[in-house]
């Protein structure tokens, strides 16, 4: 196996969660990653049209409301906390690579 970039593994999982993995030979773990992330990410859009559908609706229903806001929710911070171990986990992996 040759020896992975490390910066270059934090840029590609920068651009598209999971693609950092897969530079770095892990095809399951950023398989994983990009399906839970894609997840996240329909999650965050469905919230996103609840939330439009009480504002265009004159905010007529409350649960409408509610339910956008948490789905939003769950949807940003599952894609802030993956993107950002995403990224570690490229680097660091392509650094200890480089190491041994």
């Amino acid at each position: 196996m040759e020896k992975q970039n490390p910066g270059m593994a934090a840029v590609l999982s920068f651009v598209f969660n999971g693609l950092g993995q897969i530079y770095n030979g892990q095809i399951a773990k950023g398989l994983v990653i990009m399906l839970v992330s894609s997840i996240a990410m329909m999650v965050m859009l469905i919230g996103a049209v609840f939330l439009g559908h009480f504002i265009i609706t004159g905010f007529l229903y409350r649960v409408e409301f509610l339910a956008g806001a948490i789905m939003m929710f769950i949807g940003v911070s599952v894609i802030i906390v993956l993107g950002i171990y995403n990224i570690y986990d490229a680097y660091y992996t392509a650094q200890n690579n480089l190491d041994k």
